[in-house]
């Protein structure tokens, strides 16, 4: 019963170690659902941790696994220890173990699928504005592809924005605006609205 326990226990805490490595891509959806945008970098700090989280996960379902799956000792038992067909409790059993590591698993891929929960936006048409220019910036805090996402949704929101694209990769942001309806203090302002912090990286050019 104690190693049943103990099973459980590893079993959970790979759920935990698993949703902390993604705190940083979770919490810029969580912070587009439910409206504060703000938050949205607040766990952007956990970003260098994820490759360790991701050990820890993996290590710990694999003891859990191998406790579960591991021959059980012939003991000598009295019959009131024998275990009775039917009645493992489903926090004990395997179906819940498998439902604990796809959780735990889909936790950890969730920056790469991040991006779908961020609606498609409407822009201002470029053909239609004859004084669009372009900004550069160089962004902070961008940990995932969710991330950028979130970046771009914001952004998109500015008025006179006609395109914008981020990539936390290079950790920069390139922005196509109507220079009579925004400014790129505006659009800087949006980005760090977000918990991000953007800068300028280079000169405005025309187009």
């Amino acid at each position: 019963m104690k190693e049943e326990k103990k099973t459980v226990r590893t079993a959970l805490a790979a759920v935990l170690v698993a949703l902390s490595a993604s705190l940083c891509c979770i919490t810029p959806v969580l912070a587009l659902i439910s409206g504060v945008s703000g938050m949205a970098a607040s766990f952007s700090w956990l970003e260098p941790l994820r490759p360790y989280m991701a050990f820890v996960t993996f290590t710990v379902l694999g003891i859990a696994w191998y406790g579960k799956l591991r021959p059980k000792k012939a003991d000598v038992a009295c019959a009131c220890e024998e275990d009775q067909p039917g009645k493992e409790p489903f926090l004990q059993s395997k179906k819940f173990l498998a439902i604990v590591t796809v959780f735990a698993l889909t936790m950890l891929a969730f920056p790469y699928y991040a991006h779908i929960f961020y609606p498609e936006q409407q822009t201002a048409e470029l053909s239609a504005a004859p004084d669009i220019q372009q900004v550069n910036l160089k962004i902070t805090g961008m940990t995932c592809t969710g991330c950028a996402e979130h970046i771009q949704y914001e952004v998109k929101k500015v008025p006179g924005v006609a395109e914008a694209s981020a990539s936390y990769e290079e950790g920069k942001a390139t922005v196509k605006y109507d220079a009579r309806l925004t400014t790129p203090e505006d659009i800087i302002a949006a980005i760090n609205s977000t918990g991000y912090k953007a800068q300028m990286d280079m000169n405005i050019v025309n187009h």
